[in-house]
């Protein structure tokens, strides 16, 4: 069974202004903990296929892709190491941004979708790291778009 964490933040952006913003894949290490830069793996930037590698702290990295894509309101991202699969601890994960709501505001839903190899044990025990992180991503992201400025201290350059 998959397990989610979810956080979901009102943006004080149209959705259009927010999904202008979501669809530049190339943003993320603005609002995600941790990432100290992004590169686009050959091909499509954005849109169904488009995959990235982030690298995190301590020379370590993680590639992103897009396994569904909806303009203006979302997608999805399978995290995986290379053609290794779902990086540890996780037997799959995959994380989805989704825009909701019209008008001078709307929402944005952040979640991760993951089993752990440990099986329901290790996912209860890891659940609420999870749960803060999932919060942190939307926090941050809200804090960037709305405001331009980086939220991750990690980020070089």
């Amino acid at each position: 069974m998959n397990r989610i964490a979810r956080h979901t933040v009102a943006l004080n952006l149209t959705r259009d202004q927010a999904w202008s913003k979501l669809r530049d894949l190339s943003l993320a290490p603005h609002y995600v903990p941790g990432l100290t830069g992004s590169q686009f793996h050959p091909g499509a930037r954005e849109g169904m296929g488009a995959s990235r590698r982030v690298m995190r702290k301590g020379g370590q990295w993680l590639d992103e892709s897009v396994v569904h894509w909806e303009d203006g309101a979302g997608f999805v991202l399978v995290l995986h190491k290379g053609n290794a699969g779902a990086p540890f601890p996780f037997r799959q994960a995959s994380f989805r941004y989704w825009l909701e709501g019209s008008g001078d505001s709307c929402r944005i839903s952040t979640s991760l979708h993951y089993r752990l190899r440990g099986g329901r044990l290790a996912e209860w025990l890891m659940s609420r790291a999870f749960d803060k992180v999932v919060r942190e991503i939307g926090e941050n992201l809200k804090a960037y778009y709305e405001s331009g400025r980086t939220q991750n201290k990690d980020l070089q350059g």
